[in-house]
């Protein structure tokens, strides 16, 4: 009887990924999951089942490692978690579940979309003895991707987004002007978190490089001194730690203009390879998502041979954060080995570089140093 009461609501539940799906499938996958759910509290044995939800811990991650593509991603394998209403440990995040369920299926029967943050607060005024944090709603996210197998998207939530562009790329969205992204300004144009509408903008561009900047003070230097002039291509930043949807554009990117290398310029210390490899293999906090945001980006810089380009007084000591950061790259089976030996050299001499340590030779040195490394191939 425990068998028959468990929920199972589709057969394959041995692939980890996500579907990306129109209104009315997700509102039929939710009212499936909640018909099995009704049917098993009627049986002639009620019983509260069980959730079974794909384990989103690194140690159930796993890498793809492409043969007909360069492209390397994150997966989860078929490691499983469970969360029980009898369990007193669970049973809020059990209820949890159903809470944004039920919040998903109005935002997409209103066809609206709304972010993570404005479900948050709507959360927590419907139901506030449930939650009480950001991280919760994401974590309840989360788990309802894993139990109806869609995309966060699909359920109505759209990325909140920090990334901008600029350079030579035009995008036009539907029904609307096209935009010239080399005429925007230094404060470049900004990426749009409906994932619908960048997966339907029409984007063209003359570009033979994608430069990924991590920081947004560089990027701006780098676009009002509009070095996509001097060497054509395409800035992109997401002004830190990437936001999703500057993933998702990167993505979309790689995938339009497959044959244009993607640079990225980053910080040298643990923090600057994390931002680097979320950008090349996704991660694992994506869950079922995670291989939609991978692409195949280049280390330009800052690198353990730039070194001698930078005064020892610009080099300073790593900080506590940085080595947790390095402890937790050197235990994932992401980090290919050259990756290793650059993140070995920090650990090893202990100091971290900015990428503005380079303006000890002139604020407009960065787009001779980025030529320099494209005419070399300096990239890994």
């Amino acid at each position: 009887m425990e068998e028959e009461a468990s929920m199972k609501f589709f057969s394959d539940q041995n692939t980890s990924y996500a579907d990306i799906l129109p209104p009315h499938e997700a509102r039929a996958r939710i009212e499936v999951s909640v018909l099995n759910l009704l049917r098993v509290l009627n049986s002639t044995d009620p019983a509260i089942s069980d959730l079974s939800l794909i384990n989103r811990k690194r140690s159930n991650s796993c890498v793809n490692k492409g043969i007909l593509t360069d492209v390397s991603y994150i997966f989860l394998s078929t490691s499983f978690t469970k969360s029980s209403l009898t369990n007193a440990k669970t049973a809020k995040a059990f209820v949890r579940v159903w809470k944004v369920m039920e919040m998903c299926f109005q935002i997409l029967l209103q066809g609206k979309r709304v972010t993570q943050r404005e479900l948050f607060y709507k959360l927590l005024c419907d139901s506030p003895d449930y939650f009480s944090s950001q991280l919760e709603v994401n974590r309840s996210v989360q788990d309802v991707v894993a139990l109806l197998r869609c995309s966060r998207f699909s359920l109505g939530i759209m990325a909140s987004t920090r990334g901008l562009v600029a350079g030579r790329l035009s995008l036009q969205e539907p029904g609307k002007e096209a935009v010239d992204c080399s005429a925007c300004g230094s404060s470049g144009f900004p990426i749009s978190g409906d994932l619908n509408l960048l997966d339907n903008t029409i984007i063209t561009s003359d570009a033979r490089y994608i430069i990924l900047v991590e920081k947004h003070a560089i990027f701006h230097r780098l676009v009002e001194d509009r070095v996509f002039n001097h060497i054509p291509c395409v800035f992109v930043t997401a002004k830190g730690y990437p936001d999703i949807a500057t993933r998702f554009f990167l993505h979309r990117m790689s995938i339009t203009f497959p044959h244009l290398p993607i640079l990225a310029l980053v910080d040298w210390n643990p923090a600057g390879l994390a931002i680097l490899c979320t950008f090349k293999f996704g991660s694992v906090g994506m869950g079922l998502e995670a291989y939609r945001y991978a692409c195949n980006v280049k280390w330009i810089g800052l690198r353990g041979d730039d070194l001698n380009l930078i005064p020892q007084e610009s080099l300073v000591p790593l900080k506590p954060k940085d080595s947790q950061i390095a402890k937790s790259l050197l235990s994932s089976k992401i980090l290919q080995e050259n990756y290793r030996e650059e993140l070995s050299l920090m650990i090893e001499t202990g100091k971290r570089a900015e990428i503005e340590a380079l303006y000890c030779h002139g604020y407009n040195y960065l787009g001779k140093y980025i030529a320099t490394k494209i005419v070399q191939g300096k990239y890994i």
